[in-house]
């Protein structure tokens, strides 16, 4: 009796978040075709999933950016570790660019409203007051006012400060260090059980929005996601055509040849869902691409933590997809405010689970644009993670065959040392 109890609750709870996503969706779609504006008495369900993304996401943030930090020796990462992280942030920037301008251009969600949802256009924060907010007046208050930068701000002084502590060369304070970071640990452990709880109830939710919605506006609603996922994909096109493609060739890769041999991994990355799942493969696969042992071994476990291309380029379009929702006119200054925003938090959460949707939640709110909109877009987000993450590792593996300093040195060594055989033989060859 027991097992026939708790089987199909097993079989809900293992079942992959992606595939109960869809099918909360779909059936969200179906109930909505049946009952029409009836659909409508779920909503509340929808909005408790709302509720429930805007009490976790400022806590998951903050401790995933903290440890992401304070695992690194800073002192020791020299100058490939700073030309990796101008290569993420670079690589990040440009994708919610093209995430922002496509949706500019194809303005998904045009028409589309939602339901018994009344937003006034928020005040979107000038970029200079972005600045002056980066460093809050008090700990407490950025806390409990949400302002999001401050609090990455103070995730990432607090990383640092911990780092140092535990790479320090003082046995106490190695000890205090690791400590500290035992204590964030495991407060981030305890913040992830809270969130997969929230993702087993996240089906439901979705489901609720998704039939309230179309239980008012049938299948306009249904298009206008389709039109949203194109022109994801062609923002996925664009940087791995355009953008990934150039990088590699300023490097001096064959591009045809590199993509060929780490095929596997992104293809391995599209179907699984999983940057850190596909890290041995990435890592196998960036091998075969010509980059050092070493290299790959530092530069992909964090790529697999701090690079989120995929998810910047779902910020800058969703971010403009619930605008268009909105009826809300963004200044030029507004989108180099997304822009900076959108890099800064893809680049420190592309770790955490679900975090296209964790992160997206806050800067909604940020914004005050309306979180249902991440609930539309969950309905989606098992073909959107897909391609972000198969974008992400290739990103990642480019990214280490672009800052390969130690094969330039051994390519160099080599053609140093064929000129010397060369000079060497050079008289033998006269006097023959």
């Amino acid at each position: 009796m027991t097992f026939s109890t708790l089987s199909p609750w097993k079989t809900y709870r293992d079942t992959p978040l992606v595939l109960k996503m869809a099918t909360g969706f779909l059936l969200g779609i179906a109930a909505a075709l049946v009952f029409r504006e009836q659909a409508t008495l779920v909503k509340p369900l929808g909005t408790l999933l709302i509720h429930l993304l805007s009490l976790i996401a400022i806590p998951v943030i903050f401790l995933t950016v903290v440890l992401a930090v304070s695992r690194m020796n800073l002192p020791q990462l020299g100058k490939m570790g700073g030309k990796l992280l101008l290569y993420y942030l670079t690589t990040t920037a440009i994708a919610v660019l093209i995430g922002v301008s496509l949706a500019l251009f194809f303005s998904p969600g045009d028409g589309l409203s939602l339901p018994d949802t009344s937003v006034e256009k928020p005040d979107i924060p000038h970029f200079s007051d972005i600045l002056l907010q980066v460093v809050p007046r008090n700990l407490f208050a950025a806390f409990t006012s949400g302002e999001l930068m401050a609090i990455l701000f103070i995730a990432i002084i607090s990383g640092m400060a911990v780092s140092t502590m535990r790479f320090s060369d003082d046995a106490n304070r190695r000890d205090q260090g690791a400590l500290v970071e035992r204590f964030f640990a495991a407060m981030n452990e305890m913040f992830y059980r809270i969130l997969n709880g929230i993702l087993l109830y996240a089906p439901i939710g979705v489901f609720a929005i998704s039939a309230s919605t179309f239980g008012n506006q049938g299948l306009e609603t249904l298009k206008s996601l389709l039109y949203f996922t194109g022109v994801f994909y062609l923002g996925l096109a664009i940087l791995w055509g355009l953008v990934y493609t150039s990088f590699l060739a300023l490097s001096k890769h064959s591009v045809v040849a590199f993509f060929k041999n780490i095929r596997e991994a992104f293809t391995t990355a599209f179907f699984t869902s999983s940057s850190i799942a596909t890290l041995p493969i990435a890592i196998k696969a960036a091998r075969k691409a010509g980059v050092s042992d070493k290299t790959a071994n530092f530069t992909l476990p964090l790529g697999a933590i701090f690079n989120s291309d995929g998810g910047a380029l779902r910020m800058g379009v969703s971010l403009v997809f619930a605008a268009n929702i909105t009826g809300l006119d963004l200044s030029f200054s507004s989108f180099v405010v997304i822009v900076v925003i959108g890099t800064l938090l893809s680049v420190g959460t592309a770790g955490v689970p679900a975090a296209g949707l964790v992160t997206l939640s806050a800067v909604l709110g940020m914004f005050g644009l309306p979180l249902e909109v991440v609930a539309l877009i969950a309905g989606v987000d098992a073909l959107i993670g897909m391609g972000g993450t198969a974008l992400n590792v290739t990103g990642d593996i480019v990214g280490a065959a672009v800052v390969d300093d130690e094969k330039d040195e051994e390519q160099s060594a080599a053609r140093h040392h064929r000129a010397g055989k060369q000079e060497a033989a050079g008289p033998q060859l006269l006097s023959d």
